[in-house]
């Protein structure tokens, strides 16, 4: 916070030094002058603009055209609203309160802008308001580009939610949303759990690399079926679950029998790897409190077919 202190202290100062042009001291111009380049040079933009009685800024800093592209400075200090014009529309709430008052101004704001390509950035603003009279007149603070923060946070937030080896979704989102299904989003749901039969053979005979690619080939498949509504994870060493939450929609049995022709399909034209997947089903119309009750139903039916399996074989 201390640079946000600092540079917002700037932006104030030389606001009031643009407004008080009466100080004639030689040394308090100098000072004004030192602290105006200071400003300028910033790669964050400083702007103050008044609210009341119409939306314009007073003064806009020029990095925002090194942000958002050439001319965005003289077209945002001849017309304000063009503010409104380059904001996500996801995020213009966020603005008009930040405008009228409405926001906490304690908090930062994270926005996104266009810029002259087309392209949204990421942007985090510390706002002060500016009061006359009990009624906020004016507005001032500091946007910084946050878009090397914002991809490091989905690079991390993908990295708690996803496997390292097969791509697919972990066991901690399995359980984070069966959670949510099981404690507060009732849907209908359907679950269905898939065991690689081979695996341990293959890590055995042929080298765990060869296992790992047994893994990632099964995921491959796996991974076609998933949209919005179905949700594959890979929730241990050779198991993986696949969440239906419109099983209306994606019906659990046609589910098994698109894998098992996918499966097939693999295995006639692979000359290395053989997939063997047992898969276990079963569903609910409710998911409140069911999702434990769901999950041992669908396990029991999996290695009853996984025993049908080596029975056959045998």
């Amino acid at each position: 916070m201390g640079i946000w202190m600092l540079t917002g202290g700037i932006a104030a100062g030389i606001v009031l030094f643009k407004a008080f042009d009466y100080i004639k001291n030689s040394e308090a111009r100098e000072n004004e002058k030192r602290i105006f380049q200071l400003v300028e040079r910033s790669r964050d933009i400083i702007y103050y603009c008044e609210t009341k009685p119409v939306l314009k800024f007073r003064y806009l800093s020029p990095s925002i055209d090194s942000l958002l592209g050439s001319g965005i400075q003289v077209r945002s200090m001849v017309n304000a609203d063009t503010c409104m014009e380059i904001i996500h529309p996801d995020d213009r709430d966020i603005l008009e309160k930040k405008i009228s008052g409405e926001w906490d101004y304690n908090k930062p704001i994270v926005q996104r802008w266009r810029d002259t390509e087309g392209n949204y950035k990421y942007f985090e603003e510390f706002a002060t308001p500016i009061y006359k009279n009990g009624e906020m007149t004016a507005i001032q603070g500091v946007i910084r580009n946050i878009d090397e923060k914002m991809q490091l946070q989905k690079e991390l937030v993908y990295k708690a939610h996803h496997d390292g080896l097969s791509g697919l979704y972990n066991r901690l989102f399995f359980e984070n949303e069966s959670s949510l299904l099981d404690e507060s989003k009732d849907h209908p749901v359907a679950l269905l759990l898939c065991d690689l039969d081979e695996l341990k053979y293959y890590n055995d005979t042929h080298g765990h690399r060869t296992g790992d690619e047994l893994i990632k080939e099964t995921s491959k498949i796996l991974r076609t079926l998933q949209n919005e509504h179905v949700l594959v994870s890979r929730i241990g060493g050779d198991e993986f679950a696949i969440l239906i939450k419109d099983p209306g929609k994606y019906r659990p049995e046609e589910m098994k029998d698109a894998i098992r022709q996918k499966i097939a399909s693999y295995n006639r034209s692979s000359k290395n790897i053989n997939i063997m997947l047992s898969i276990g089903d079963a569903s609910s119309s409710s998911s409140l409190g069911k999702m434990n009750e769901l999950y041992i139903s669908a396990d029991r039916s999996m290695y009853e077919e996984k025993r049908g399996r080596k029975k056959v074989l045998n």
